[in-house]
């Protein structure tokens, strides 16, 4: 399918990239030959966990609030997020001069609590089994007249966040395949819009946890499927179900959905930290721990890789190193 029959196009990834240049950093992407070998591909990892705010999150929310008007930019925004959204979101308003509540799940790591708090917005948390985030944020857009910034349901996140694949194949054009993470889409479906464009024939594979599959099983149903609140280890993709944008540029642009366990995901961001002097946290891991598993089809041989962030608990950390 064109992309340019689906809710964003490859003129909104190449726009937001406008607007963030200079803003956003433009992340190294790295190569490991011990994970060559281990693998038997050539892989190449675009790492988020550099960026601003330690995860992709901030190309999208800074895509959106760029093109907020005055007086939008004046009564503030309101966004929900467990915790990169949140930073992302919370460091743009910042950097815009904009007033910013951002409701979060009270397990969400302590790191990206006090990292949402310390760019200045204001935070208010939930019971995750209990609450819902969409209708505490939207009851403050009510009440405040404020705009309110979702974590991957608008046209704008999405088209920030597929800077980071327009990023990847300028710097390696011949890629075989992308792999993601999915939450709520937001990442894979920029991504696939943008390696879609410029590489046709390139494959795009989406990763989720054991328990967190909403989005293979939206794809397998052809409808959009809400699950129970996940447990998995990668808090960024305890989604329950994926977006009414996201999911028809998933569905039409996507080669396949891979599961991985938790186990993997731990095994993947140990490997990151001790072989590649990197810090990734689960989120960012899953994607690595497909590839690194053998879940990707062998007729990839060259991988590009989204690491889609950094943000790690020092006790977390601590436990997978031990």
């Amino acid at each position: 399918m064109p992309t340019e029959s689906l809710p964003v196009t490859f003129d909104d990834v190449r726009a937001a990239a406008e607007r963030l240049r200079g803003i956003a950093n433009r992340t190294p992407v790295l190569t490991s030959r011990t994970f060559n070998a281990l693998t038997g591909r050539a892989v190449f990892f675009k790492c988020e966990n550099l960026q601003r705010a330690g995860a992709f999150k901030f190309r999208g929310a800074y895509n959106r609030l760029a093109q907020l008007t005055p007086d939008e930019k004046k009564r503030g925004i309101v966004a929900f997020s467990s915790g990169n959204h949140a930073q992302g979101t919370a460091l743009a308003a910042k950097l815009l001069n904009i007033p910013a509540t951002i409701v979060m799940p009270d397990d969400a790591p302590r790191v990206k609590l006090d990292a949402t708090r310390g760019y200045g917005a204001e935070v208010i948390t939930y019971d995750r089994l209990t609450g819902n985030r969409e209708a505490i944020a939207r009851q403050l857009v009510a009440e405040r007249g404020a705009t309110l910034v979702p974590p991957f349901n608008d046209r704008h996140i999405i088209a920030g966040q597929g800077t980071a694949a327009l990023e990847l194949l300028e710097e390696v054009p011949d890629l075989d395949a992308i792999v993601s993470p999915i939450g709520g889409g937001g990442l894979i479906s920029g991504c696939a819009i943008a390696a879609k464009a410029l590489r046709p024939q390139i494959a795009v594979y989406g990763v989720e946890a054991i328990g967190a599959d909403d989005a293979k099983q939206s794809l397998a149903r052809g409808e959009i499927v809400h699950i129970d609140p996940p447990t998995t280890i990668a808090d960024g993709i305890r989604t329950q179900s994926i977006g009414t944008l996201t999911f028809p540029i998933m569905r039409a642009l996507l080669s396949d959905i891979v599961i991985v366990s938790d186990d993997e995901i731990l095994d993947a961001a140990r490997f990151a930290l001790a072989r590649m002097k990197i810090v990734v946290e689960p989120t960012g891991a899953v994607p690595i721990a497909a590839v690194m598993q053998n879940h990707i089809p062998a007729s990839a041989r060259r991988v590009g890789v989204i690491v889609s962030g950094g943000n790690i608990s020092g006790e977390l950390l601590s436990s997978i190193l031990m």
